[in-house]
């Protein structure tokens, strides 16, 4: 039962917008700025979360290797963004890594760990040159990149504790899975 509650708890997590008391003006730190920047959108939110529920299922290295190589090839596309070296397709390759996760996850099949950090690896590129491309202008690229580094390591922790809670409960998993793919779709088609 407390399974089920926390695969529901993170699902709507995922669901939810944030409300923000003080939009826009003001000064936020550079680490702040970066950190709050991948939980302003449910397409950052919703991939980064449906990538821990696949490392849970891998389970192994996997558990550290997928997001780590998330987070590195994401810190890599941020500094293409932040050059201004354009990437094409960065919003389709962002919507692209939440429909292919989730669909994934919902397969509920094992990939090799190589091919499924390829494939975070690969994503990673679109979303963080998306980060880097948005820094506000005065801030400084390490601290806001560290910023959007660990909030997205943070959202991978939470499908990861998600997935790993409902290890006997693998139709949740795939479930939450199928809901993130169509919620990718729904995005791509607004």
């Amino acid at each position: 039962m407390h399974s089920k509650r926390l695969i529901v708890t993170a699902l709507l997590m995922m669901a939810a917008a944030p409300a923000w008391a003080h939009a826009g003006g003001g000064h936020t730190s550079d680490f702040a700025a970066g950190f709050i920047h991948p939980l302003h959108g449910p397409d950052h939110v919703l991939a980064m979360v449906t990538l821990g529920l696949l490392a849970s299922l891998l389970g192994g290295r996997a558990l550290w290797a997928v997001p780590a190589s998330f987070v590195a090839m994401m810190l890599a596309g941020g500094s293409l963004g932040l050059a201004g070296i354009p990437v094409p397709a960065v919003e389709f390759g962002i919507l692209a890594s939440i429909v292919v996760l989730g669909a994934i996850v919902a397969w509920g099949r094992s990939l090799p760990v190589g091919l499924a950090m390829a494939l975070a690896g690969l994503f990673a590129v679109f979303h963080g040159h998306a980060h880097g491309s948005e820094m506000p202008l005065q801030a400084s690229a390490a601290t806001y990149a560290l910023g959007f580094a660990l909030a997205s390591a943070s959202l991978h922790g939470l499908g990861i504790a998600a997935g790993m809670a409902a290890l006997g409960f693998p139709r949740m998993v795939r479930l939450a899975g199928a809901a993130a793919a169509l919620a990718g779709v729904a995005l791509a088609v607004s």
